[in-house]
């Protein structure tokens, strides 16, 4: 049958209960992990993309995008208390709603960790690009940033030219050499598997919220009411469409809801570590949006009474006339939006400060993205999905280094070309399928296996679970059109892979219920 090919739970927890993990874990650790996996990635990266898409409106994009995350969150932490094992949304979709279902959610994750690890290896570009110039050391554009490829990628599909994209062309750059070089270094340190002690982890954690803390504090009292008006110049499709990007700047919080197995009381600690780490973090992002919306402002370029679209070549076009008018650069023209509004205002030392914080924050960010796609691409390949060779550890490393490499390749190739929003709303799309999965899923579990052992327990499931549910699917619809069309593509192509090589090789359609647990070296452990 197509969607018979159940993984039962007992065959996963099977080598979770290898594992024995011991439970250490409080809610206070708990939400500081959350803090430090959220933080990091899209308020640096994607706060300009926000104002374009919505002005000051991206203030409710933020509330938006912190809640679809908090009920999906919910529903992922009763999964994960259950079948705390590598796999994420993947594994819990096998052990639920059946094999096939399973593949198109790992097929989807793909865009969530490899093409998000690309959207922050750019977005740490542009923050070491301009924090050389800030040093005296310019990056010629031609390697810095690949705007002048988008635009001629934009006439080549037909888009007629105009004086914006003539100026992209001529100002924009071919390739983004920086993107290359961090997403290289990073593949290279999960290929020898130094790890990344905790206590390191920790320090970048307050370098982030120490230099998000300094942008609030100088950005709030200069504060213009005129600058939130009008609120939503782009109106309700523009605040949801900035929500669907900024949906990106959540995602790492389900570290807190895979972390159940090791955590003292799961049923309190785990809501309170994924409410709490969510929360923080929205007000964070709301109070940081506010100082640079009333700092500078934030209105959107429009054209044709439209708001031009972020990476766009009219877009980049019409930013580098507007500063050759002798105009100060709007916010949603800036490629590092935060360090722009601190030297605007008056405070170039700190801004160059939060670029750095930016710079040696984001490639953890990177390196934890990649990891987790490669445990994805791993746990894949032991289910027999795809082929053997890609779990093959390293015998001196003891990492899996075949789909590392593959890993590091493909996201590579994507940061050097493309620009940050557009892989940030392709990562989403991939994001948004995969916790409509797991939401799913666990409403089917309650009914399938109501009397399982939960640790923890999703509160007021049929109401949370389809909260999740319709907001994953509001915030996907409100992504732009090739964000929304990329899922379905890559979903066909991989169906085509699953159907030409998968599904006669799985193990479970083989019989084969219980593969070996990989030894392979952690990249995040304890000093």
């Amino acid at each position: 049958m197509l969607f018979g090919r159940v993984k039962p739970l007992s065959a996963i927890l099977a080598t979770a209960e290898k594992k024995g993990l011991h439970r250490s874990l409080g809610a206070f650790q708990l939400t500081l992990l959350g803090i430090g996996a959220v933080i990091g990635t899209g308020i640096f990266v994607l706060t300009a993309e926000a104002a374009q898409k919505a002005g000051p409106g991206m203030m409710l994009s933020f509330v938006i995008a912190g809640f679809v995350c908090a009920v999906a969150a919910l529903c992922y932490s009763e999964l994960a208390s259950m079948v705390p094992v590598a796999g994420s949304a993947y594994t819990y979709t096998y052990g639920v709603v059946g094999e096939i279902f399973a593949w198109m959610v790992g097929w989807a994750l793909i865009l969530e960790y490899a093409v998000g690890a690309s959207a922050v290896a750019v977005g740490w570009s542009n923050h070491a690009v301009g924090l050389l110039h800030g040093l005296g050391w310019d990056v010629p554009a031609a390697i810095a940033n690949a705007d002048g490829l988008m635009a001629r990628a934009e006439l080549a599909f037909g888009v007629q030219m105009n004086p914006d994209i003539a100026t992209a062309l001529k100002i924009g750059g071919w390739i983004n050499v920086p993107a290359i070089l961090v997403s290289v270094a990073v593949t290279l340190l999960l290929i020898v598997g130094t790890t990344e002690s905790a206590r390191v982890n920790a320090v970048l954690v307050l370098i982030k919220i120490t230099a998000l803390t300094a942008f609030i504090a100088l950005t709030l009292p200069v504060l213009h009411a005129s600058n939130f008006t009008p609120f939503t110049p782009t109106g309700y499709t523009g605040v949801f469409g900035a929500g669907a990007s900024i949906f990106f700047a959540y995602v790492g919080f389900d570290a807190v809801s895979t972390a159940a197995e090791e955590t003292r009381n799961p049923q309190r600690n785990v809501p309170i570590g994924l409410i709490g780490s969510l929360l923080i973090c929205t007000i964070f992002y709301l109070a940081v949006a506010a100082g640079a919306i009333g700092a500078i402002g934030s209105q959107p370029v429009m054209a044709g009474g439209a708001a031009l679209e972020p990476g766009s070549a009219d877009l980049t076009g019409r930013c580098a006339a507007i500063v050759a008018g002798g105009a100060i650069q709007p916010l949603v023209c800036s490629k590092e939006a935060l360090v722009h509004v601190l030297e605007t205002i008056g405070w170039p030392f700190i801004g160059r400060l939060v670029g750095l914080a930016a710079v040696l924050a984001l490639p953890s960010v990177v390196l934890m993205m990649m990891y987790g796609q490669t445990r994805i691409f791993f746990t894949m390949a032991r289910d027999g999905l795809l082929p053997a060779r890609l779990s093959s550890v390293h015998p001196r490393f003891k990492t899996p280094h075949v789909v590392t490499v593959l890993t590091g390749v493909g996201a590579t190739v994507a940061a050097a070309v493309l620009p940050v929003g557009k892989l940030a709303d392709y990562s989403n799309s991939g994001t948004l399928f995969a916790f409509f999965m797991v939401a799913i899923s666990v409403m089917v579990l309650r009914r399938t296996d109501p009397n399982r052992k939960r640790p923890f327990r999703t509160p007021g499931l049929w109401i949370v679970a389809p909260l999740a549910i319709v907001g994953c699917v509001v915030l996907y619809f409100s992504l732009p059109f090739t964000a929304i069309m990329v899922l379905p593509v890559w979903g066909v192509i991989g169906l085509l892979v699953y159907f030409a090589y998968s599904r006669s090789r799985s193990h479970v359609g083989l019989g084969i219920l219980d593969g070996p647990e990989p030894d392979v070296q952690p990249i995040l452990k304890p000093d």
